[in-house]
């Protein structure tokens, strides 16, 4: 990290305002360069004051005014001498600005280089990073206010709660190990027990909120299931607020599967509308059908869509058949703007979930959502404590049965050797969740997710 890096951290795309950030040992001579403030030059200038001045391009000529503010390490967001100059928001100049910067001494920023220093010089760990791009990406409130939590720390606490007490235990265990002779404090084998039961026990805890986090990070795979014509689409498009698929009176018009996101109170589904169960002698509807199916196989919900103004009859039947094998099934009653010809006393014995709507008109749609919140619920974990990602539930995975075998090897009387190696094997994992103790390759391959500027 002997290098300056520069980037544009804005969307590059005409805007109000656009930020060019640069970070390393040569921010502050590069700043002077590149902006001239109205007055004493940035260098000696006070830390977070915003100054206004020109922008210079790559001859020294003024290409917009605008405001740069200096941020001196180590109490930056990397740790090092960080900058910003905020101009106006055209692509040109950010581009022209940036080249400006090139030319002074800096270089291209790689994707997430600034929150990559920032871990490597100790101002977050690896689970605090990764909220950063989770922040950036959330798509629901409740995914920007998990994210920001984790960022502040409230997984990383606990984390190092736990590895704090393993190393404790360890260090003792070495200490036997490598010091027979020596007067040291007896290991009280019950105290280590109850040490290791509770770091279990937490441990477990936090690998089961790995689901719901999951489901708050990526979204909830849902299908949409029923027979041709009973309304899936135009419950698609209710859901979405706007025609997303085509809807006609003419069955069999969805032939493949159509996908979208969208919120539904704090729960993110990942919609797939589908072609209508049927057997069909038609080719294409065929292939959409088996579609259907594989999206069915795959799905952890699955709105099962039936027309209410017509007598089930044995396409329907097909439609719960394949909707049986999704995890939790709503049953989706629709068209109740019409007669009804069914029998909704005997539908709610049948399904668990049943929810009566319009898709056309939209009556309904919000009993649907309560539903799903019901279904999926937040959970008692405070914001900030679900693991979000396989990364990081495969590494209290690790720590979770070693830590186990450690307590059994501790309670069927082992000798302190093979404890400590249990042991060992628990802090390298919960090391590598939080960034501890990680191999160089596994870090970047964890910030090329992150975008350039960040």
């Amino acid at each position: 990290m002997s290098d300056t890096i520069a980037a544009i951290a804005t969307a590059r795309a005409p805007s109000a305002i656009g930020i060019l950030r640069l970070t390393g040992p040569d921010t502050v001579k590069i700043l002077d360069t590149v902006f001239r403030p109205r007055g004493r030059r940035m260098s000696s200038r006070p830390d977070r004051v915003m100054v206004l001045g020109d922008v210079l391009d790559r001859e020294g000529q003024a290409i917009d005014n605008g405001l740069a503010v200096l941020f001196r390490g180590p109490g930056s967001y990397t740790g090092e001498d960080c900058a910003e100059i905020h101009c106006h928001g055209s692509p040109v100049v950010l581009q022209e600005v940036l080249l400006s910067l090139f030319a002074a001494g800096a270089r291209q920023a790689k994707g997430g280089e600034f929150t990559q220093r920032a871990f490597l010089n100790g101002r977050m760990d690896l689970l605090q990073a990764e909220s950063v791009v989770d922040l950036i990406d959330a798509e629901t409130a409740e995914q920007a206010h998990h994210a920001a939590a984790q960022l502040s720390g409230a997984l990383s606490r606990g984390v190092q709660e736990i590895y704090d007490a393993l190393m404790d235990i360890t260090s003792r265990f070495y200490a036997v190990v490598d010091y027979p002779d020596e007067d040291i404090e007896d290991l009280q084998r019950e105290d280590m027990v109850v040490t290791l039961s509770a770091a279990e026990e937490k441990l477990r805890s936090l690998l089961a909120t790995f689901d719901r986090g999951r489901i708050l990070k990526q979204g909830l795979p849902t299908v949409i299931l029923g027979k041709p014509n009973a309304g899936k689409s135009s419950l698609l498009n209710a859901l979405l607020g706007y025609d997303r698929a085509i809807v006609t009176d003419v069955a069999g018009t969805t032939r493949d599967t159509v996908e979208e996101k969208v919120a539904l109170g704090h729960v993110l589904l990942r919609l797939c509308d589908t072609a209508g169960i049927r057997e069909s002698s038609d080719t294409v509807e065929r292939i959409g059908v088996e579609r259907s199916r594989q999206a069915a196989s795959q799905a952890e919900l699955a709105l099962l869509v039936l027309d209410t103004s017509r007598a089930l009859d044995g396409e329907d039947e097909e439609a719960v058949a394949v909707a049986a094998a999704v995890p939790q099934v709503i049953a989706v009653l629709n068209k109740t703007d019409l007669p009804c010809a069914v029998d909704e006393t005997a539908l709610r014995m049948r399904f668990d979930h049943v929810v009566s709507l319009c898709a056309k008109n939209g009556a309904g749609m919000e009993a649907l959502t309560q539903t799903i919140e019901k279904l999926y619920p937040l959970g008692d974990a405070p914001r900030g404590e679900l693991l979000t990602n396989a990364r990081q539930a495969d590494a209290v995975r690790r720590a979770l049965s070693a830590v186990s075998a450690a307590r059994e090897a501790l309670e069927l009387g082992l000798t302190p050797d093979a404890v400590l190696t249990d042991g060992e094997a628990a802090l390298e994992a919960l090391g590598e969740l939080n960034g501890k103790s990680i191999r160089e390759d596994l870090v970047a391959t964890i910030f090329s997710r992150f975008c350039v500027g960040k």
